[in-house]
């Protein structure tokens, strides 16, 4: 995302307590439970055994909600920016309008609404935000890989989502989630019909990132990259980073927190996450990079 203009420091988060309550009420911080009981939807998935995660958290690049600035990515399964974890790298490179998207499919092979594990984003539709109409919309390769790998071939995006090359190198990336199970969906961000952004909307609980957090069932990661250098810097990645986490809220019921894991060192990036909403839970040791775990809470969204 693009680096917002106030400047946030993270300090390290408190250990938790040892002795701490094991089953906290309501209005106790998630943080203070480790849940150890892996989903029935994940133990589906896995056939009981875990395995490395596709596209979509820590497994992939890192990056949580990756909002914005570079985020780079850590080798998570999803993207997240190495920098700051959160793809959110504040993609550079000027997108230019790419012409109209089109109707999308259902991505992945699942077979639950939309054809994902997320509640089907092909179908949560426009929504209007204070930067203008904006729309969650599935990558579709045939279409969207060329623009997609020359936002990642952008010297600014590239340091953090390490995904510059030829067009292969984004394809497999791509192709690990659009042909996986649908816990992880690519998608482009329109804003008025121009695609300006890059999205990867995942099951964090069912994702490996979930071994260094307390992951809550259906707990829903974010990575964001913006694709244009006009729209890094004037606060549209603190925006649209607000308005795709309500977006997650509002079209996932059984979704309780959107989370993200920037870089620590990426200030532009967690600065973003706070600006859009976001609370700093606690410093998380991922793949490659120590992170800031942000953490856009239901019972919050009001107040932050």
């Amino acid at each position: 995302m693009p680096p917002t203009d106030a400047s946030t420091d993270a300090g390290t988060a408190p250990e938790t307590d040892p002795g701490a309550d094991p089953c906290p009420g309501p209005g106790t911080d998630s943080e203070d439970t480790l849940e150890l009981r892996l989903p029935e939807e994940l133990m589906a998935l896995l056939g009981g055994a875990p395995e490395p995660s596709g596209p979509g958290g820590p497994d992939g690049p890192t990056g949580s909600a990756e909002p914005t600035g570079s985020a780079g990515r850590t080798g998570t399964s999803g993207s997240t920016g190495a920098a700051g974890a959160t793809r959110v790298a504040g993609a550079v490179g000027s997108a230019g309008p790419v012409g109209s998207v089109g109707s999308v499919g259902s991505v992945g092979p699942v077979g639950t609404a939309g054809g994902d594990l997320l509640d089907g984003v092909a179908e949560w539709g426009p929504t209007d935000t204070p930067v203008g109409t904006f729309q969650l919309v599935p990558v579709r390769l045939e279409r969207d890989l060329p623009l997609v790998t020359r936002w990642m071939n952008d010297p600014a995006v590239a340091a953090f989502w390490e995904l510059a090359g030829a067009e292969s190198v984004t394809e497999e990336h791509l192709r690990r989630q659009t042909d996986g199970d649908g816990r992880s969906v690519p998608c482009l961000g329109l804003l008025e019909g121009t695609p300006m952004s890059y999205w990867e909307i995942y099951r964090a609980d069912l994702d490996q990132l979930a071994r260094h957090y307390p992951a809550r069932p259906h707990d829903t990661g974010v990575h964001l990259l913006i694709g244009g250098v006009a729209h890094r810097g004037h606060g549209l990645g603190s925006a649209l980073l607000r308005t795709v986490a309500d977006l997650v809220l509002d079209r996932r019921p059984a979704c309780a927190r959107v989370v993200a894991e920037p870089d620590l060192r990426n200030i532009p990036s967690v600065s973003a996450f706070l600006s859009g909403g976001f609370r700093f839970s606690a410093e998380v040791e991922l793949p490659g990079k120590r992170a800031a775990l942000m953490v856009r809470d239901r019972a919050l969204r009001d107040l932050l």
